[in-house]
């Protein structure tokens, strides 16, 4: 979507955010707490976007004037000074432009969410397992950059320092907001460490962004849970500790099982296992809600199934791909280092035209 597509919708959005402010005044809406609280989100949300586009106005104006100044000069010197500024203008709408975007993507009930993270080996055994862990401290090199506290909560190793299954929580500020495009499948291509004979090979993960659950937003009723004691087991049936403190539980109506081992506490153990319990059955909740809402339709930013190749890293050509946006990337070794803001922008604008094309 052109800046002129996006400059015709902002008499509408002024039109709204008036009516909006109009609104908060009122007896009626300053009386209920939960109107109230609802309208100032609506307005957190509309009002950046109107200022943006009121900034891409303003330089589309000076643009166009600058344009016809062009047009009309004749000395050769000042011709120079207005293409230069020209160049500036264009470079500063563009930016605006796609901030704009970003900002158009609908705020989800789940932003302030934090997230629990399942990165998971897929296809490729011991290979899948190493790139797994590579994914993993990709992350953690992201988060770190965000400020965000990562914690693990279970992990289970290989020898050779892979990860058959590593499950953490992130927790911060925006982190369900710019991570929630990442679920689906990762797949490398690379020489793995394994091959003698300089072979590349393709392996694949799957990472799956869950929205961390709070008791309140799921009930879980005691009668439908298992809960198994037993000692907890290490790679290569190394024993953990010597007591009976990992812990799984079983939630019957959906067959969901979680295992936590990785604290000494059998308590804290359960903690962790209803934490993630809790998140998978609030996900299954939320899959359901979309899918009556979007039916057959499904976003070209991916449909978040964990079965949906989203992105290559392809090592030899230090080259990484995303295929729900067709955006390449020449600087992998920068991406597997948490540089991933190039991506996230990019899937949040994805997300951005097309709301506006649902508006």
């Amino acid at each position: 979507m052109s800046s002129n597509d996006l400059l015709n919708k902002l008499p509408g959005y002024q039109k709204q955010l008036e009516e909006l402010d109009r609104s908060l005044s009122t007896p009626e809406v300053m009386g209920n707490m939960k109107l109230y609280k609802e309208k100032m989100m609506e307005r957190s949300h509309l009002a950046p976007i109107v200022e943006k586009l009121e900034e891409m106005e303003k330089l589309s104006s000076e643009l166009s004037d600058s344009l016809e100044m062009l047009e009309a000069e004749e000395d050769s010197e000042m011709r120079e000074v207005i293409k230069e500024e020209i160049e500036e203008l264009k470079a500063s709408l563009e930016k605006a432009e796609k901030e704009c975007k970003v900002l158009l993507v609908p705020p989800d009930p789940l932003e302030g969410k934090n997230i629990i993270m399942e990165i998971r080996a897929g296809t490729g055994g011991e290979e899948a397992a190493l790139f797994a862990a590579d994914i993993f401290r990709m992350y953690t090199h992201y988060a770190e950059k965000k400020r965000w506290k990562i914690e693990i909560m279970s992990q289970n190793e290989t020898e050779r320092g892979g990860y058959k299954e590593i499950v953490c929580s992130i927790s911060g500020k925006d982190v369900y907001g710019s991570m929630r495009y990442e679920s689906g499948v990762h797949r490398v291509q690379r020489v793995p460490e394994t091959e003698s004979g300089g072979r590349i090979h393709t392996s694949a993960i799957t990472v799956a962004i869950l929205p961390e659950a709070e008791e309140t937003d799921i009930e879980i009723n005691e009668k439908d849970l298992k809960i198994d004691v037993m000692r907890a087991g290490g790679p290569g049936g190394q024993c953990v500790n010597t007591t009976d403190s990992a812990v799984r539980i079983t939630h019957l109506p959906t067959g969901i099982v979680v295992i936590q081992q990785d604290e000494k506490s059998q308590l804290k153990n359960k903690n962790k296992a209803m934490r993630v319990l809790r998140s998978r059955l609030f996900e299954m909740e939320e899959a359901k809600k979309q899918k009556e809402r979007a039916d057959a339709r499904k976003s070209m930013v991916g449909s978040g199934d964990r079965s949906e190749r989203i992105r290559t890293y392809n090592f030899p050509q230090n080259r990484c791909t995303d295929h729900r946006v067709n955006l390449t990337s020449y600087n992998l070794d920068g991406v597997i280092n948490g540089d991933l803001d190039e991506f996230i922008d990019a899937l949040k604008i994805k997300a951005g035209e097309e709301a506006l094309k649902d508006s």
